[in-house]
């Protein structure tokens, strides 16, 4: 069963959010065949920790905004991956070096990618 339109609102609405505050290579995956607990991953980076921070500020703002809390958040102190997860979706702010090392996509390869309109996609070339 594929993710939910409201998981796909949801992820939208981060994107943007994310986008807004110049993340990079913003990507959404339908992650519910592979995952009960969840429906989409929203994956993005930011340059540095400061940038990482305000990215999940505006992710949270935005997602309160349209009647989604927070349950669960790791890693803001550090500022170098957070994981926000609001139960139909995991949004996963990662500093570009992170998200290289850690390579998320290759992880959920196997996963249907959720087209993102331009203006949610963020830069693309953080890795190039």
């Amino acid at each position: 069963m594929p993710a939910s339109t409201r998981a796909i609102e949801l992820a939208h609405a981060a994107a943007r959010a994310a986008s807004d505050l110049k993340a990079q290579e913003i990507i959404a995956l339908d992650v519910s065949e592979q995952l009960v607990l969840t429906d989409v991953f929203l994956i993005a980076s930011g340059t540095n920790e400061r940038q990482v921070g305000a990215i999940v500020d505006a992710v949270e703002e935005a997602l309160h905004k349209i009647g989604a809390k927070p349950v669960r958040r790791e890693g803001k102190g550090q500022g170098r991956w957070v994981l926000i997860d609001f139960g139909e979706i995991v949004v996963h702010v990662q500093h570009a070096e992170d998200r290289v090392y850690y390579a998320l996509e290759r992880l959920w390869k196997d996963c249907p990618v959720i087209e993102l309109p331009e203006d949610e996609r963020g830069a693309q070339d953080a890795q190039a």
